[in-house]
């Protein structure tokens, strides 16, 4: 295993202990996954997951609360949905209010 399937395993660790009903950002799981500063590295991995994953990456937010656009738009409508059915509410400007960010393990 070389140092990119490494990082890739705690990326997806981080982002897989992410509780239900909470949301957590970009930065947040690179920082949790030890490597702070790769906020894109984050993005990169959760855009090339194959379709039908069972990983949470509907719970990966900017930093701002809102939900990082994404081709025609149809992710961010799913990400919506699959937030708000684990009970996730979107505030003005679908943001995900401050009090839903997980604070880590």
């Amino acid at each position: 295993m070389g140092p990119d399937d490494d990082r890739r395993m705690r990326i997806l660790a981080t982002v897989d202990a992410i509780p239900r009903g909470r949301v957590a950002s970009y930065g947040q799981v690179a920082a949790e996954a030890g490597l702070p500063g790769r906020a894109r590295l984050v993005g990169r991995l959760l855009r090339e997951l194959p379709a039908g994953s069972r990983l949470p990456w509907h719970r990966v937010v900017r930093s701002d609360g809102s939900i990082a656009g994404r081709g025609d738009g149809e992710a961010m409508t799913e990400q919506r949905r699959r937030l708000v059915r684990e009970g996730v509410t979107l505030e003005g400007r679908g943001r995900v209010p401050r009090e839903r960010f997980w604070r880590g393990c």
